[in-house]
């Protein structure tokens, strides 16, 4: 009679998925930043360091450590970064890389057994209990001879190594002396750049889209180029639209600002049927020449521009006039079309058609939009892919390297996330920033397919918590999917706070863009604190949108805003830490209207290879003084726990030119009709 055989109980646990994803030998999970289990890939930008976190552990007592590497586009492994528990307890490592060329990086956590840590961590027992004490110093010399193994020949940490080895095997060298030699920094060192690995465990790679620097950092001027130059006659009631070449000539102004991206809303033909009058009535008067986002008419669409503003020629002059100040364009890219678009002509089935054969118009109730039709993209969507990526071709041959792309989230992801992967293949310079102005999935899935820059609800954060909450969320929560713009207004956006709060509003709340965010907007008019709203509505009465403004900008230099705006732009050339967005880190303090904040970035991240780290502190109330103290953590900027109490952190105002010693709990007292905050350079101790 045969033996019978009977399967292990083990392997009845419960019965294996198709797909079954095998635990490394040391679990490592939750791994960060990972996009759609890992399908989609994370933000990253050239000499940006990014986080990568994951949770590891082992059974038992014996001790692990654990690395994460950065993988370059060729495959090759150009950086490992020893991880470090950042949430004791959860087990959460965290380590930091940093990209250096634009690509498709990728990055792995690998962990291993660490043997000599697991001697360590038993002997310092033993020895304190008198316990073993010959057989531990007997088990480092075999862990210390494998690991001088594995070390170069002739190199310091070889020496490092052999020196442990040559002090454990001394019967009359005191155990105390033999742990220390066994543990010094020296040691330690030598032991994390050739660490002796058991068991070693690795993840999956994790892809990682590379940009350039402007995709995270810019500062960004809006203008309506029909209205720089353009002409009221009082005598005819007429007006003269401003060119392309008049706009050209307005650039050395902003240049002077510090501004690098020149933002141009549409300047394309715009439509006549149901055009909008003066503050959005319905019915237009003469000579009113529309929203410029009515797109499209007998002279042309996307592909055209508007005949009162020039020909192509004048805006290939723009550009290049931008270029040589130091300034990039971007072009703001709307996808609807007046009721006159020769799409309308060409493809009516691109179109929403209603029961009675009509076209529909654009809504977004209240809101009606009657002289723009959107486009229906299930119909032909092929060919509306293939028609706007001829339309983004065609600017791009004409020099402009950012768009910003009007209400993204009212056409389908899937399209976004084609078009935009085609131009990140062919021009990988080239930037889209999305106004998406809408629920949190939507906007942070438009970030995650691929827009690289995303207008946000800084707008609407006032109050001190709000802002702190939200400073942290695009900082650390949100990094992976959006880039965030702040911006204080726009042509579609003035805030009560911004309509109630007069100069010092504006002061404020360009400070916390300019220091918040690595790229900020201003509206053109903002140096003029343009805060006059349409009744009932949250934008500026009289809206450019709508009709033509001629702007004094003289007049700005009585309220200091134009100087305000060109000294944060200074400040923020010369401060890395004011450059990246993942640095951020609160700093409690003691008003409610007091906020305080620290950036610092990581040596890897600078040009020269230092750490460089900028404390801001702003006044929020645009009305009344406020004092506080501030809480500091002086160990983020190097100085030694044991030192804190003792040395003073010297700190000089980007703002006035000031310098402070600054301890740990240090008073402000700010004044929004007068020093409203400081910005302050921190000289980092290492």
């Amino acid at each position: 009679m045969g033996t019978s055989q009977k399967t292990p109980a083990s392997e009845h646990w419960f019965p294996q998925p198709a797909s079954f994803a095998e635990v490394s030998r040391i679990p490592i999970v939750d791994i960060s930043p990972c996009l759609q289990g890992g399908a989609w890939p994370a933000k990253g930008t050239v000499a940006e360091s990014f986080p990568v976190q994951a949770t590891i552990f082992r059974e038992g007592h014996d001790q692990y450590a654990a690395e994460c590497v950065l993988v370059n586009p060729d495959g090759k492994e150009v950086q490992r970064c020893r991880m470090v528990d950042v949430a004791p307890g959860l087990r959460r490592y965290e380590g930091w890389l940093t990209p250096t060329t634009i690509g498709t990086w990728s990055f792995y956590v690998r962990a291993w057994s660490d043997p000599i840590a697991t001697w360590e961590h038993n002997a310092r027992i033993k020895i304190d209990a008198g316990t073993d004490i010959a057989l531990v110093f007997l088990e480092a010399e075999q862990l210390f001879k494998r690991a001088m193994k594995q070390m170069p020949a002739g190199s310091a940490e070889r020496a490092a190594v052999r020196e442990v080895v040559a002090t454990v095997t001394k019967k009359r060298t005191p155990s105390a002396k033999k742990l220390e030699v066994a543990t010094s920094k020296k040691v330690r060192d030598a032991l994390w750049k050739y660490p002796l690995q058991e068991l070693v465990s690795r993840s999956a790679n994790f892809p990682v889209n590379v940009d350039r620097e402007r995709a995270l950092v810019g500062s960004w001027y809006e203008i309506f180029p029909r209205s720089i130059g353009a002409k009221y006659d009082a005598a005819t009631d007429t007006w003269t639209s401003g060119t392309l070449r008049t706009a050209a000539a307005g650039l050395p102004r902003i240049a002077e600002m510090g501004f690098d991206v020149i933002y141009l809303t549409p300047l394309h033909p715009i439509g006549v049927t149901n055009r909008k009058g003066r503050n959005n009535t319905l019915v237009a008067e003469p000579g009113d020449p529309g929203s410029p986002y009515a797109i499209g008419s007998p002279a042309g669409g996307h592909d055209a521009i508007h005949p009162e503003l020039g020909t192509m020629a004048d805006f290939d002059y723009f550009v290049a006039r931008a270029q040589e100040l130091g300034m990039e364009v971007a072009l703001d890219l709307a996808l609807q079309c007046s009721p006159d678009h020769p799409w309308l002509r060409e493809h009516p089935e691109w179109f929403n058609h209603r029961a009675d054969g009509t076209i529909a118009y654009a809504e977004n109730p209240p809101k009606k939009y009657q002289d723009i039709y959107p486009l229906n993209f299930d119909n032909d969507p092929e060919g509306i892919y293939q028609e706007i990526k001829r339309v983004i071709q065609h600017w791009i041959d004409h020099g402009v390297t950012l768009f910003r792309v009007d209400n993204p989230h009212t056409k389908p992801v899937q399209f976004w996330q084609r078009i935009l992967a085609h131009f990140r293949q062919k021009h990988p310079e080239v930037i889209f920033l999305a106004e998406a102005f809408t629920a949190p999935p939507m906007l942070q899935t438009l970030g995650a397919v691929g827009f690289h820059q995303s207008y946000n609800y800084f707008a609407w954060r006032n109050e001190k918590h709000e802002i702190e909450s939200y400073l942290q969320e695009v900082s650390r929560e949100s990094d992976a999917r959006i880039r965030p713009a702040f911006w204080p207004t726009t042509h579609d956006i003035l805030t009560p706070y911004m309509q109630r709060g007069g100069i010092p509003a504006f002061a404020i709340r360009a400070i916390l863009a300019a220091t918040g965010s690595p790229t900020w907007g201003i509206y053109t008019g903002y140096e003029l604190v343009e805060n006059v709203a349409r009744p009932g509505f949250e934008e500026q009465i009289d809206n450019e949108k709508y009709q033509f403004k001629v702007r004094d900008f003289k007049a700005a230099e009585a309220n200091g805003i134009a100087q305000l705006l060109g000294k944060l732009n200074d400040i923020r050339s010369r401060h890395v830490a004011l450059q990246r967005l993942r640095n951020v880190r609160i700093n409690p303090t003691t008003d409610e209207k007091i906020l305080c904040f620290t950036k610092i970035s990581r040596p890897e991240e600078s040009p020269d290879g230092t750490a460089d780290a900028v404390i801001v502190v702003l006044n929020l109330d645009p009305y009344t003084s406020r004092e506080a103290q501030i809480e500091l953590d002086l160990t983020q900027f190097g100085v030694a726990p044991a030192a804190v109490g003792q040395t003073m952190l010297e700190v000089y105002d980007e703002m006035t030119g000031a310098t402070y010693q600054w301890s740990d709990r240090p008073f402000v007292r700010l004044d929004p009709h007068g020093q409203v905050a400081h910005i302050l350079a921190v000289k980092v101790h290492n």
